[in-house]
């Protein structure tokens, strides 16, 4: 299979992409610049030097695969509507090159939003300002192979440059590992290289469900997790009030707590990763944060 990768050197992508590869498959990553096409061909795979504005040619490399996977996302938060907007335009262009021709393509989005508990039959939150999901639908409508996978808000492993290092960051800058009081509130996790098999999985079985939940820890306390950055930083641990985590706090105190046992139950899939507390408690994963 001849699969097209947006975020193909992202922290998600890139291993989605080493993974389709050592499975055989022929990958087509997107990169932003000829250094980032170096690390795509460095891989294995072939690139396409374009950005996420650049829809034409993202259209034109969808049509020439088999299979499109989207994991590339512009995270920056102080412009985060226009970022969302930005995602449903390349998820709307992915899935005009696709409609109509069976080849299936995995859209990525979040557990924000989502109610507590909830499996893959359940929606988002329709006021939530990323409509990554929601656009696939729209494409599913109108005859596209579209599917959606849901990520843990923590996709850990060392070199992670997600949130959990915000809250490394947080934790140094303020002296303490806090957590949100009187919240009470749960995160999920999956560890990097399981999450990656998801959408391998996914696309080889045929995409037969509407979503799947790359999730392995369905529900750490948010709270455990600051005991053990706090320990591992030797810091104290304490509740503070959301003004504490500032742009943050809706993350710090959401709570993304969710089944993924459709999931696993489809795909054969079974987490083989460290769980998230076994990874944050090594100190190689604060090098960096």
């Amino acid at each position: 299979m001849h699969v097209f990768v947006t975020g193909a050197t992202g922290w998600v992508g890139s291993a989605i992409v080493k993974d389709l590869i050592a499975a055989g498959h022929r990958v087509t990553g997107l990169a932003r610049s000829q250094d980032k096409a170096a690390e795509v061909i460095a891989a294995g795979a072939e690139a396409v030097i374009a950005t996420l504005d650049d829809l034409d040619a993202l259209t034109v490399a969808a049509d020439l695969a088999d299979a499109v996977i989207h994991t590339a996302f512009t995270h920056d938060f102080k412009n985060f509507p226009a970022c969302c907007e930005q995602d449903r335009r390349v998820i709307a262009a992915l899935g005009t090159a696709l409609v109509g021709s069976q080849r299936p393509l995995l859209v990525t989005s979040g557990l924000s939003g989502m109610p507590r508990g909830a499996s893959e039959a359940d929606l988002p939150h329709p006021g939530s300002p990323r409509v990554s999901e929601a656009t696939a639908r729209s494409i599913a409508e109108v005859g596209g192979k579209v599917a959606t996978v849901r990520l843990a808000p923590s996709v850990h492993g060392i070199g992670d440059h997600g949130f959990i290092p915000i809250l490394v960051r947080l934790a140094r800058e303020t002296g303490v590992s806090a957590y949100v009081e009187g919240a009470d509130n749960c995160w999920s996790g999956v560890y990097r290289l399981d999450a990656a098999r998801v959408y391998r999985l996914a696309l080889e079985q045929g995409v037969k469900q509407s979503v799947y939940h790359a999730v392995a820890d369905e529900a750490v306390p948010f709270k455990a997790i600051a005991e053990v950055i706090g320990r591992q930083l030797g810091l104290p641990v304490e509740a503070r009030g959301r003004d504490h985590f500032g742009w943050f706090a809706n993350m710090a105190g959401g709570n993304m707590s969710v089944s993924s046992q459709r999931t696993r139950d489809l795909l054969g899939w079974t987490p083989m990763g460290p769980s998230l507390l076994e990874d944050l408690d090594q100190a190689a994963y604060y090098a960096g944060s």
